[in-house]
């Protein structure tokens, strides 16, 4: 039934980031605010707390405000560490952990709403003809040198703002400075129809230069998405949050090594992340911490059984030959369509009407 329904891994990835779209941003309008608010306070995905509609809370906003409210203004007030200060923190971990254990870092791949607009818009650049903008992937290439833009945005935004913040080294309007940033924000209240998260506060400084950083970055994804696949999350810090975490997971991408890895390439071409360690690696070291486990690169090896997408030791989906000739039939490892030419139809039209 479901190769009936889904024929390619592809797809059924496809249809569970549609559902899972409209679950994060218009989630609650099915479950109800009050059952909204109880699903999770720590979604592993990029689904934001400032939509008044959606069904689940990302995990960076309860983080942030756990290190404000709890950690920072707590030691500040000279308290004892106790059950007031940790345990709500620990609550948003280990909520994090009861997702995360389950689909680990799928959830960047499946579940967040921000990448799937990524993809979403990449497929609409493709079917238009617009060219391929691809990062380097070799030693020195320009994927190494963007990946610690994730961290940094982590350790910095998430983590240590917030906590000076608490403490009253820096202003009140930096007690969550990531979300204040964040595109999701904005994209999935624009899907709702609230335009707010768009508008610039003019009585705070740091608000109005966050707002203007926000709505920058959002529209740097949404041009960037036509020509570049997932240009945001190359530098998201919950894909490090996740990365982190990654091992704890029973949920992982495994590779066998092959003797036509080094000829081949085809998998990194396929990595929408454009990950080198995939194609060059195997064993745990091709499971890179860009990796969003979206599949891509066990649905394009042309080798049976070489890349598994496994939970625990049961293989959910591996590479197979024969899946690869009819993928490609379709569609190209690296996105490519057969595009659109509107012009050349038109052409047809006015000489058959002639």
């Amino acid at each position: 039934m479901l190769k009936t329904l889904f024929p390619t891994l592809a797809r059924f990835r496809l249809a569970v980031q549609i559902a899972m779209l409209f679950f994060t941003v218009y989630g609650s309008v099915i479950v109800g605010h009050y059952a909204a608010e109880k699903i999770t306070g720590s979604l592993p995905a990029l689904s934001c707390a400032y939509d008044q509609e959606n069904a689940a809370y990302c995990i960076l906003i309860p983080t942030q405000h756990q290190i404000h409210h709890r950690i920072g203004e707590g030691i500040v007030r000279a308290q004892q560490i106790t059950f007031q200060l940790v345990v709500p923190l620990l609550i948003t971990i280990a909520t994090f952990f009861a997702f995360f254990f389950v689909i680990g870092k799928a959830f960047c791949g499946w579940v967040c709403p921000l990448g799937t607009l990524q993809e979403l818009i990449a497929k609409v650049g493709r079917r238009f003809g617009i060219g391929l903008r691809r990062m380097e992937a070799g030693d020195l290439g320009e994927v190494k040198r963007v990946r610690p833009v994730k961290w940094l945005l982590l350790v910095g935004l998430v983590f240590l703002l917030p906590l000076l913040t608490g403490l009253g080294v820096t202003p009140h309007s930096l007690g969550n400075p990531y979300c204040d940033i964040c595109p999701s924000r904005v994209a999935t209240t624009l899907l709702t129809g609230n335009t707010e998260q768009l508008a610039l506060a003019t009585n705070d400084g740091i608000g109005f230069t966050l707002g203007a950083i926000a709505d920058m970055l959002i529209g740097f994804m949404l041009v960037g998405a036509l020509a570049m696949r997932q240009p945001f999350c190359r530098i998201c810090p919950l894909l490090s949050f996740n990365a982190m975490f990654q091992r704890l997971s029973p949920m992982r991408l495994v590779k066998a090594q092959h003797s036509a890895c080094d000829k081949c390439s085809i998998c990194t071409e396929s990595c929408p992340m454009d990950i080198p360690e995939i194609s060059k690696q195997h064993g745990r070291k091709a499971y890179n911490e860009d990796c969003t486990l979206c599949g891509r690169c066990v649905e394009y090896c042309p080798q049976d059984d070489v890349i598994k997408l496994k939970w625990g030791p049961w293989a959910l989906f591996s590479s197979s030959r024969e899946y690869y000739k009819n993928k490609v039939k379709g569609e190209l490892p690296d996105g490519t369509v057969k595009p659109i030419k509107f012009v050349r139809g038109a052409a047809k039209g006015g000489e058959a009407n002639a």
